[in-house]
């Protein structure tokens, strides 16, 4: 750790990702080596025992069969049948053919082999003496695999091949010191493939890491493009998302902030007004309080209605579920009723069920209800009604006010906003209760329409989807 806390700066990814992809390289180069030398090995040792093997058949065969070009007779002397045989035999570089006969003397071939191993009494007895048809031995020269076959009759003599092998090691190991150069240069180019590689796939990777260390709360509008569909390509996508959700939610914390100063600094300002200027008088004491009472009752209402908005925005806003819509329109209509004295009429009621937030629901058409209340007088009609069908269900409000104007249908449903029709009372609401009926119909995936005339009442409806379902809900 630093000293400011942050984790110390270790190897970068794209080394990480170089280093292990020289080591991964490196085990499959040296695992193929030495798979090539230990077949190349084997192989030698196959074709050293074979050609041992071969040669010992062969002279069995002449022995049995062979006949004396000078007598056209079978082999009496044994020397003779050594030499015919090793006159006919042609070794190759790295063999050599020879004959002992009963008496020592040692018939060779007109030829010089890989080492002179007739003059080497000590190896060449140590081939003659040794118990079985075939071995190895050590010798100037490297290692020698050796047969011997032994001719029958009273005088026996001995046939001996001897294979130098070390020539075809030193093959090997040279064949393997070219792999090695060979491997050398492919770690070197794999190296510079993948450094270049590694650099491409982590392009976007390290545009993420730039574009989150620029972002600030006041700049959140950079996205990073995205052009590739596989993994990095969603790792930007979500890094994007990411971004949305931050900029959506310090947008909500800067229209909070504001809405709460825009709307809160009149009633703090009427209330420290009047307690500046409050007197002793008993009476003014006492009306100077129920107005400093009034403010602060609407600024509790103004936050109240404020954070509502500002949970709005969160996924678990609202809570659907399979709700019987006869039931919860009486119960709205139950409660609208104490809101005013007004004429009442349960306009409609619907018959099933729907899959919504009853609490969310019920808030909304209260608030409408409040607001019909607010603009009709003692006695005048407001109807409450619900219906639904296959796929949509509908709660109302409609009252028998002056309506709203046409310059006003949009921009009532805005903050703070108030229609320019005079209701039957002054304004003392903040102008946030349609933008909570439109937040809880938004919840819903569902819209608020406004109908009615001006000079002939208004009439607010709640459109839902009957199953549909809230934000974040799953489907």
């Amino acid at each position: 750790m630093t000293a400011d806390g942050r984790p110390r700066r270790g190897f970068s990814a794209r080394l990480r990702i170089l280093a292990w992809l020289l080591v991964v390289m490196a085990v499959a180069l040296g695992s193929v080596a030495f798979a090539v030398r230990a077949i190349l090995i084997a192989e030698v040792e196959g074709d050293g025992i074979q050609l041992l093997e071969q040669e010992a058949r062969e002279f069995e065969q002449f022995a049995r069969e062979g006949l004396d070009p000078d007598t056209g007779r079978r082999f009496e002397d044994p020397g003779r049948l050594l030499f015919t045989h090793l006159r006919r035999q042609h070794a190759d570089d790295d063999e050599l053919l020879l004959g002992v006969e009963p008496g020592g003397r040692i018939i060779r071939q007109d030829r010089e082999g890989p080492y002179n191993l007739p003059d080497d009494t000590a190896v060449l007895r140590r081939i003659l003496n040794a118990p079985g048809p075939s071995g190895r031995t050590a010798s100037p020269a490297g290692e020698i695999r050796w047969a011997k076959v032994d001719t029958a009759g009273q005088r026996p003599a001995t046939f001996v091949i001897a294979y130098f092998i070390e020539r075809d090691y030193a093959e090997i190991d040279r064949m393997m010191r070219v792999m090695g150069a060979v491997s050398a240069l492919a770690l070197l180019g794999g190296a510079g493939i993948g450094w270049i590689v590694s650099g491409r796939i982590l392009a976007p990777v390290r545009l993420v890491r730039r574009t989150a260390a620029e972002i600030t709360e006041q700049d959140l509008a950079r996205r990073i493009p995205v052009h590739r569909r596989d993994d990095v390509g969603e790792l930007a996508a979500t890094f994007n998302a990411m971004l949305d959700r931050l900029d959506h939610a310090f947008a909500t914390q800067r229209r909070f902030v504001d809405d709460a100063g825009h709307e809160l600094r009149t009633p703090i300002t009427i209330v420290r007004g009047h307690l500046e200027l409050m007197g002793d008088d008993p009476g003014e004491r006492e009306e100077t309080m129920r107005l400093v009472s009034d403010e602060l009752d609407r600024m509790s209402r103004i936050v109240e209605d404020l954070l509502l908005l500002a949970k709005a925005e969160r996924p678990d806003f609202v809570q659907p579920q399979w709700t019987p819509v006869t039931e919860l329109t009486s119960d709205i209509y139950a409660k609208v009723r104490a809101l005013g004295d007004r004429d009442w009429v349960l306009d409609g009621i619907g018959e099933g069920d729907a899959r919504v937030d009853p609490q969310r629901v019920t808030q909304a058409v209260v608030q409408l209800a409040q607001n019909a209340v607010q603009h009709t007088g003692p006695g005048d009609a407001v109807r409450v009604g619900s219906a639904l069908d296959d796929e949509r269900v509908r709660f109302w409000v409609a009252d028998s006010g002056p309506g709203v104007r046409p310059e006003d249908a949009e921009r009532i449903f805005d903050r703070f906003a108030h229609g320019s029709g005079g209701g039957r009372r002054p304004r003392t609401g903040a102008g946030l209760g349609l933008a909570i009926v439109t937040a809880i119909a938004a919840g819903h995936d569902g819209t608020v329409r406004l109908g009615g005339a001006p000079g002939k009442g208004a009439t607010f409806e709640l459109d839902l989807p009957r199953a549909g379902r809230g934000k974040g809900q799953a489907s």
